[in-house]
């Protein structure tokens, strides 16, 4: 295994991670929500009253790179090694698992965890489990 150090960022990592906390926090608080985001983004198309407030989560979570990078002054680069077809494809498998688990990572591991939900801890587990596999197999393919 090799590991790009010169990438390695833990001040931004921990930093970043903070601030996911407080805004799972402030969203629990403020609104009594988990901060799941395929719950939020799929309350959007249901008969929900409360769309305002998923509105704004979503737009703050697709704001705040282009934000970071404009007060930071930099540009990185996206690089995308992959069709488009793949991409869809990718998404649609994101989208079915998110709804037979019942949530996301965000919710079940970064919410679900810090409420002791034991079904949390067995989805994030799998998370893990798929995520370590699908990362061994593309090696092996690469």
């Amino acid at each position: 295994m090799w590991i790009d150090f010169d990438s390695f960022t833990p001040i931004e990592s921990l930093l970043g991670g903070l601030l996911i906390g407080m805004a799972a926090l402030i969203l629990i608080l403020f609104c009594g929500r988990v901060m799941g985001v395929s719950g939020i983004l799929g309350g959007l198309f249901q008969k929900h009253q409360d769309k305002l407030w998923r509105l704004a989560f979503l737009t703050g979570v697709f704001l705040a790179p282009w934000a970071y990078q404009w007060i930071m002054m930099i540009k990185p680069e996206a690089v995308i090694n992959t069709s488009y077809g793949a991409l869809i494809v990718a998404g649609l498998l994101v989208g079915v698992g998110t709804r037979l688990g019942s949530g996301c990572t965000s919710g079940h591991s970064v919410c679900g965890l810090s409420r002791f939900s034991f079904r949390s801890l067995i989805y994030t587990l799998i998370f893990m489990a798929i995520a370590m596999g699908t990362v061994f197999i593309v090696s092996i393919f690469k």
